[in-house]
């Protein structure tokens, strides 16, 4: 039971990229508000779970600022990776790239322990269904809608591939600390650079800004409870 759990949270976050590509073909229209709420979201998961769950795993092994650096370094890799001509040779692709990398990180969270597994697991799920939502967007600027559930079916199976690479890697609860902190760094540009400029874009004015900050408050309520 306790080897098959990360499996089956796998499981879960495609069926949430799946979700989040379904909401996107669904409400394209409003695309500004979905982007809106999921950024919310994504950025209080990085700064009020992520963050605080780093700090107290690296306690007594890993300074603040080493912690806060792997953040700004997270922020960093992904501000570059999808600057990279790559990327735009890829486009889809680095989609699934990024749900490997979701799985990568629920497999080694489980790892730590059941919770630590889940708070991840959260954020991912998340991070997951804007996944989706990203993949159809981006499908939709080239109307290629067909193609595009396709895209969604390989970016649904990638978390479990990533899952089954991080339950071969071991790590303690003071290297994960730090991993964790990268991980927040990518959510935080994800959601600060990605989805919130998309939403604006898409022309929502203040009622998306307003629906990304109730994300960030339902997000900020989640955390709370939890604890």
């Amino acid at each position: 039971m306790m080897t098959s759990l990360p499996y089956a949270v796998g499981l879960v976050a495609g069926l949430f990229t799946l979700i989040g590509g379904a909401l996107a073909m669904r409400f394209l229209r409003h695309d500004a508000l979905l982007f809106g709420l999921t950024s919310g979201f994504v950025i209080g998961l990085a700064l009020l779970d992520l963050m605080p769950n780093a700090v107290e795993l690296g306690y007594g092994v890993h300074s603040p600022a080493a912690i806060f650096t792997m953040l700004a370094v997270g922020f960093a890799l992904l501000t570059l990776l999808h600057r990279l001509p790559i990327a735009a040779v890829l486009g889809r692709g680095s989609l699934v790239l990024h749900s490997i990398m979701d799985g990568l990180g629920i497999g080694l969270a489980f790892q730590i322990s059941d919770g630590t597994g889940w708070i991840v697991a959260i954020a991912i799920l998340v991070h997951d269904m804007a996944d989706g939502a990203n993949m159809v967007a981006l499908s939709a600027s080239a109307q290629d809608h067909r193609n595009a559930r396709s895209w969604l079916v390989v970016n649904s199976i990638a978390p479990l591939l990533g899952v089954a690479i991080g339950q071969s890697i071991s790590v303690t609860p003071s290297q994960f600390s730090l991993l964790l902190a990268l991980f927040a760094g990518g959510f935080l540009y994800i959601g600060s650079a990605e989805l919130l400029p998309r939403s604006r874009a898409a022309g929502g004015g203040w009622f998306s800004s307003a629906v990304s900050v109730l994300g960030l408050v339902v997000t900020g309520l989640m955390v709370h409870l939890a604890g």
